[in-house]
């Protein structure tokens, strides 16, 4: 009888071609996912991650793989060896590659940042759904004592292109060069370019490099197969939408066992795992695996034990004892993981992934909520399974109606949960705990996936002053604009009447914009960024591409709200929080338009003031911020990364919190932020029923497919062109400061957005319109109307409008309704 390949389906389809050895096809299948550098995925029969295996050949894999390197390196230098595996896929794999070295100790990355345990590294994964790792050993000296003798044996799951690896190699190199590595993965799929560049590689940097993999074999694409791929995906999701679930009749019982875990034993590599530990664990399993065997009872005969994300080493291993146990009765035990990545699930022998499991993530990651995914585990015939987690992820989110453990029980006849303590190494000392972000709805009205506030809540702090009471104590230097609030500006109906108006007009317009800053992103910053809104204005900014990213390319982009303010510079907490989550290199700053630059300027200088302090440690050198921003509209020239440098309407410059989560403007004044602290801000909850924030993200989220040929051709342009920052914003506020005899560019206020915070905010004096701007002004118009302000057409302006806030206020220089501005 003829057996299907588990990766028919997809190259039936798309025409990819599997070649290689004879076992290839054995170990591998194909299957498809939503990724704008790679749409095909491959799926290992022996990893345990997607495809349930017995535990025994998953763990005989990795171990064989081990025992072969340490034949290749001899049992003393086997013995000096360190083993690194990568997160999450690896981890186990890597850990078995270990144990058949017999004596190296092991390290894997991680996604997960732990308080206190100082990083010793970081690198990226260019085609995976997560990209971030974080090298973590509680012993710093790991990757560093005697490097030079010992030989560094680096652990993936497949060798593709070797970009991964070889960047992880180069950069540890840098600071401890070592004259051995030694590469191993499950297979190598390196095309032939590829092959050579290792060579060249190794002979670049003077070491020697080997190669150590289980099966070999290239994977062949035909033009075009990543956008035949994304279709593909996107036709079998509308498909499958709404499509019931299959489940059994009632739920399975879901019963916690005691492990007894030892313990002087880490629950995985993620702080390093010496052969003490190593020996430790194999003397408690046979126990630990009785107790599981104990719960699950006599009738069971077909389990499944099934880990979590980067813990796969300890379910791993819990498996094999329980393989040993109820095998003597039987019994099936099957092995494999949950995962980050999402991946299209067919339900089709030719195809890897037959069912998926969708559930929220439990661990508090750091990027925030999002969901997770346990394949080919409904349908498949399991009458129990052992959900092992560790202690971080033991969360009430584990035990929701919608959690991981529901999901389970209703594909199955009984579920054990067994928690795993996490290890956490004795910490560091830190000069200060840093502060953890706001999320709504506790603070903002914005989803608490959509973006995580790094601020402080002064909610009932009394922050609100007159506005012609800020303008003069601003001016006269006798206080910041940041150290107050203005009284939040309420709406009139014929001016929120103008906002939906312009918000119906503008919406495609803004789609468009945000497709072509958020793809311009992600092809030179990607493939997967992390946004850091400047607050407030570029939160929603943020969220939209955030929104756009998800739409398009199925990505899950962490985003943050960062305070900056003007002449005081960046919150230097909240990058010390971002540089201790993310690596700052993935980090793109982001605001909603530039007006003559300021904030641009004012962000590079803070970088670079950051920076050269040494970042989060004080001593450690430049951590790698990059100060560039993106922008939804540049029409002052100011940046390279915008989606349009037309001075248009952008409906969420209109209005205030209301369009911004009901978030105020930021806050800094030294009796509330301390040095540890973020910087303030308010929640409005008594404006919800003013509130249009997830109006403003509906209307131009719905236009998003409407634009995306657009956005394609425009991003190919842009792309393509010079985009070198003209600055033909700041020579004309220049020139206007000076013709208008205001000597000060601070109170000059270009484009369509900056001039309605003039007129929402400060004291305006006049406003200045380009002849023959049209509809985009009609709300400027209005505003200055109910204010008393004169609006004078001019010609030769770079910018729809500019705003001139009065240059010499007093309170005695508005007339006596407080509204009509006299002369200067």
């Amino acid at each position: 009888m003829d057996v299907v390949w588990s990766g028919d389906w997809v190259a039936e389809r798309l025409g990819v071609a599997l070649e290689g050895d004879g076992e290839l096809q054995e170990l591998l299948g194909l299957a498809l996912r939503r990724n704008p550098k790679r749409a095909h995925l491959l799926v290992s029969n022996v990893l345990g991650k997607h495809v349930p295996q017995k535990p025994s050949v998953v763990y005989g894999a990795g171990y064989g793989l081990g025992e072969r390197v340490r034949a290749l390196l001899g049992a003393d230098d086997a013995r000096r060896a360190v083993v690194l595996g990568y997160a999450e896929t690896a981890t186990g794999l890597g850990h078995a590659v270990a144990d058949g070295l017999r004596d190296a100790p092991y390290l894997h990355s991680t996604r997960r940042p732990v308080a206190g345990v100082a990083q010793a590294g970081g690198f990226e994964e260019a085609h995976s759904h997560a990209t971030s790792h974080l090298l973590l050993p509680e012993d710093p000296e790991l990757l560093a004592e005697g490097a030079e003798a010992s030989t560094l044996v680096l652990v993936d799951d497949e060798f593709s292109t070797g970009n991964t690896v070889l960047n992880t190699i180069r950069a540890l190199h840098e600071s401890h060069p070592r004259e051995r590595y030694v590469i191993v993965a499950l297979v190598d799929m390196r095309s032939a370019g590829d092959r050579d560049r290792l060579t060249a590689f190794a002979a670049e940097i003077g070491a020697r490099v080997d190669l150590v993999t289980r099966s070999s074999g290239t994977v062949t694409l035909p033009e075009g197969v990543l956008e035949r791929g994304q279709a593909l995906v996107a036709t079998q999701e509308a498909e499958q939408a709404g499509q019931a679930e299959k489940a059994v009749a009632a739920p399975a019982p879901v019963t916690r066992v005691a492990l007894d875990w030892p313990a002087e034993v880490p629950d995985g590599g993620r702080h390093g795992f010496t052969p003490a530990h190593r020996a430790a664990l194999e003397a408690a399993l046979p126990g630990m695996a009785e107790r599981i065997a104990g719960v699950l009872g006599g009738h069971v005969r077909r389990v499944l034990v099934l880990g979590f994300e980067e813990l796969m080493y300890a379910p791993l291993r819990l498996g094999t004892a329980l393989e040993a146990v109820l095998g003597e009765v039987g019994a099936e035990v099957r092995y494999s993981t949950t995962t980050r990545s999402p991946v299209l699930a067919v339900d089709d022998p030719g195809y890897a992934i037959r069912t998926r499991l969708v559930f929220p993530a439990h661990d508090d990651p750091a990027d925030g909520p999002g969901d997770r995914y346990a394949y080919n585990v409904a349908g498949a015939g399991f009458d129990a399974v052992v959900a092992v987690v560790d202690s971080t992820a033991d969360t009430p989110e584990l035990h929701a109606p919608d959690g991981l453990l529901a999901r389970l029980a209703a594909h199955t006849g009984q579920v054990l949960l067994a928690v795993v303590p996490s290890y956490a190494p004795l910490p560091v000392q830190e000069p200060a705990v840093l502060p953890e972000p706001l999320r709504g709805p506790d603070f903002s009205s914005y989803a608490p996936e959509d973006v995580g506030w790094l601020l402080q809540d002064l909610s009932d702090t009394e922050l609100e002053a007159p506005t012609e009471e800020r303008e003069e104590a601003i001016q006269s230097g006798g206080a910041h604009y940041a150290e107050s609030l203005p009284v939040e500006y309420q709406p009139s109906a014929e001016y929120q009447a103008l906002f939906t108006a312009a918000l119906d007009a503008s919406a495609a317009r803004i789609a468009r914009a945000v497709g072509t800053v958020t793809e311009t992103v992600l092809a030179e910053r990607g493939p997967r960024p992390v946004l850091v809104s400047l607050a407030r204005a570029g939160t929603p900014v943020g969220v939209l591409m955030r929104h756009w990213a998800r739409h398009r390319h199925g990505l899950d982009l962490p985003h943050y709200a960062i305070s900056i303010v003007r002449g005081r510079g960046i919150d230097a907490t909240a990058l010390r929080w971002l540089a201790a989550h993310h690596d700052p290199a993935d980090v793109v700053f982001v605001d909603g338009w530039t007006g003559k630059g300021a904030i641009t300027r004012e962000l590079a200088a803070a970088i670079a003031e950051f920076e050269t302090s040494g970042g989060p440690g004080g001593s450690a050198g430049p951590v790698g911020f990059n100060p560039e921003i993106a922008v939804l509209a540049d029409p002052g020239g100011c940046v390279r990364t915008y989606g349009t440098r037309e001075d248009f309407l952008i409906p969420s410059a209109c209005l205030n919190s209301t369009v911004s989560g009901l978030i105020s403007r930021t806050v800094l004044r030294a009796d509330l932020v301390g040095p540890d602290d973020f910087h303030g801000a308010k929640f409005y909850r008594e404006l919800a029923g003013s509130d249009v924030s997830g109006d403003f993200l509906a209307a131009v989220a719905a236009r998003f497919d409407e634009v995306a040929d657009q956005v394609d051709a425009e991003t190919k342009e842009l792309l393509a062109a010079d985009r070198a920052p003209t600055w033909e914003g700041w020579a004309a506020v220049e020139r206007i400061s000076e013709e208008y005899g205001i000597h000060d560019v601070n109170l000059v206020k270009p484009g369509v957005g900056e001039t309605t915070r003039v007129l929402l905010r400060r004291v305006p004096w006049k406003i200045l319109a380009k002849r023959g701007a049209g509809a985009d002004l009609t709300h400027i118009r209005l505003l200055a109307e109910q204010r008393g302000v004169p609006v004078e057409e001019v010609d030769d302006l770079p910018y729809s409008c500019v705003g001139l806030i009065h240059p010499r206020f007093t309170r005695g220089a508005t007339g006596a309704d407080g509204k009509a501005v006299q002369g200067a």
